[in-house]
């Protein structure tokens, strides 16, 4: 049953990425903004998630087996990140590759700070 939540999850994780990935593609974008986005949001989600989990455990294993590992896993991709950086540092993009890793982790965490915190203030 496990898998299947994950799979399920998965399933529609991806296509909601690859659907707002072609909503926010922009023709001549150097700054790789759908993924930037598409992971500050799963990191938002990914922080209200938690405050949601803690307030309610009983719902935390398979509900964050269906959201986190599913949902948000097929949302989100380290995978492009990776290779949209190592394709602007292959340009010679140095400042726009160290902007892009950069602020990809530091608003994500504090992306997820913010839901984390509002959320468990609205829970409460």
């Amino acid at each position: 049953m496990n898998w299947l939540l994950v799979a399920m999850g998965g399933a529609i994780g991806a296509s909601l990425r690859y659907g707002a990935g072609l909503w926010l593609l922009k023709p001549h974008m150097q700054f790789p903004w759908p993924t930037w986005w598409i992971n500050i949001i799963g990191c938002a989600c990914a922080g209200a998630f938690f405050a949601f989990s803690q307030k309610y455990p009983m719902l935390q294993h398979e509900t964050r087996l269906f959201l986190m590992v599913g949902i948000l896993g097929g949302f989100t991709t380290f995978s492009s990140f990776g290779l949209e950086t190592f394709q602007l540092l292959k340009q010679g993009q140095l400042i726009l590759a160290f902007a892009y890793a950069i602020s990809s982790v530091l608003v994500g965490v504090l992306a997820l700070t913010l839901a984390y915190l509002l959320f468990k203030i609205i829970l409460e």
